[in-house]
């Protein structure tokens, strides 16, 4: 997800793009806020569909994707939204709950994603596995799993994300919730000692990790190639986890009440194109889901690849995530 900490991310709060003219269509896209980030995938995806749509794209920034969700049920059927792009598999359920969707009805053969995950409503666009990434010139001997992570040194901190608010921080929830079941409230606890913050959202807390505030952070597995990348550095790296790492698989949809259908399928086709999916991997920093035209940088082969992957069907998620939270903040608000 996750591009933009990386450089300017106050910029990005609130920003919207809305110049349109009185002849052209316009089409609102709902999105995170680092999405829509001066150096985020926003304004190529942007300038790429203008090209081909004769609209405006209006992309607005709401915290995170868990936020996202939220902000839709409070809106219910007077949304201004056409599209959400930023929910993730783990709220598909919960969203399709609240009748606001409907099915896309367009071929989405070219996505692969792990898992071969398909829906007649939500689209990925692109994935990701969750990892705990570390500063090489704080941490010399980092977790090798998650066990580790949570009986390991307190002194070394992480800055995680609230599961209420913010994806990664849920997929942390389900990620310790795969590796630990019932053990999970007793592992938070432990954790607890670990943690130096909890933020509303990843910008937040990867913030202040490359700010060197806190020397581990819970981001994604493709995040060091940003740093490759854009610095030339590998001073930033992710931990291979023995257990596994939770996938995540971003996905976008249609709102059954957008202004005009036909425009908003055409986007979400034009999604899973080269022309989209180019943009994804050096701009959000997550793995395309769908073909590009080229090769992906070779920073890309220098990442963990985990070697189990864990995700939990949507309706699980769905049924207890509540009880889940409840358990982790109980955990977390112990003395």
């Amino acid at each position: 997800m996750r591009s933009t900490i990386f450089l300017s991310i106050a910029a990005a709060a609130g920003l919207c793009f809305s110049s349109a003219s009185a002849q052209e269509k316009t089409l609102t896209i709902y999105t995170y806020e680092s999405f829509i980030a001066e150096w985020g995938p926003g304004p190529k995806v942007k300038e790429a569909f203008e090209k081909t749509c004769g609209c405006v794209l209006n992309m607005v920034g709401i915290a995170d994707g868990v936020a996202l969700l939220t902000r839709l049920k409070l809106e219910g059927e007077s949304t201004g939204a056409d599209i959400v792009l930023g929910l993730d598999t783990n709220l598909i359920s919960e969203a399709k709950v609240t009748g606001l969707f409907e099915t896309h009805g367009i071929d989405t053969s070219a996505v692969n994603v792990p898992g071969g995950y398909t829906d007649d409503t939500f689209i990925p666009y692109d994935y990701g596995h969750f990892a705990v990434v570390y500063d090489t010139q704080a941490i010399k001997n980092p977790p090798k799993s998650l066990k580790e992570l949570v009986e390991g040194d307190p002194s070394q901190k992480i800055a995680i994300e609230d599961p209420r608010t913010a994806t990664p921080g849920l997929g942390l929830l389900l990620w310790m919730k795969s590796v630990y079941g019932d053990q999970a409230p007793e592992a938070w606890t432990k954790l607890k000692n670990r943690i130096l913050t909890v933020t509303p959202g990843w910008s937040e807390a990867y913030g202040l990790f490359t700010k060197g505030e806190v020397p581990m952070v819970l981001s994604y597995a493709t995040s060091p190639a940003y740093h490759l990348i854009e610095e030339n550095t590998d001073r930033y790296q992710a931990a291979a986890f023995s257990e596994g790492h939770y996938i995540q698989i971003e996905v976008a949809a249609l709102l059954r009440t957008a202004s005009d259908k036909d425009l908003a399928r055409q986007f979400l086709s034009f999604m899973i194109s080269p022309a989209f999916q180019d943009i994804i991997p050096t701009t959000n920093w997550m793995m395309p889901a769908a073909k590009t035209s080229q090769p992906l940088p070779e920073a890309f082969g220098k990442l963990v690849q985990p070697q189990k992957t864990f995700l939990m069907g949507s309706d699980e998620v769905a049924k207890n995530r509540r009880a889940w939270i409840d358990e982790w903040l109980a955990a977390m608000s112990m003395n």
